[in-house]
């Protein structure tokens, strides 16, 4: 493993993080523990449940109620789909 001081390791960054990101091990000193520089995978689907500290079920009953909500809206025309074409949209 590749261990420095924060010093250093702020000033190659960037090299750093590519070199972790291609799964050499880097560490960084801090006091007397070294932090491993290493990816993660990041499921978005858990960012709600652990942001808003919301159940699996609060999180679906709210999906559902604002899907409703949405599907409402469209049916009155207050709002529509985007079509991918910003400038025909806001003409309309």
């Amino acid at each position: 493993m590749t261990t420095l001081s924060p010093t250093k390791a702020r000033s190659n960054l960037s090299a750093l993080l590519k070199r972790a990101a291609n799964g050499e091990d880097i560490g960084i000193l801090h006091g007397d523990h070294v932090i491993a520089l290493r990816p993660v995978t990041v499921y978005s689907d858990d960012y709600a449940l652990r942001e808003y500290a919301v159940t699996e079920k609060e999180l679906d009953r709210f999906v559902k109620r604002m899907n409703r909500k949405i599907a409402q809206e469209r049916k009155k025309g207050t709002i529509k789909k985007y079509s991918g074409n910003l400038e025909a949209d806001l003409a309309d």
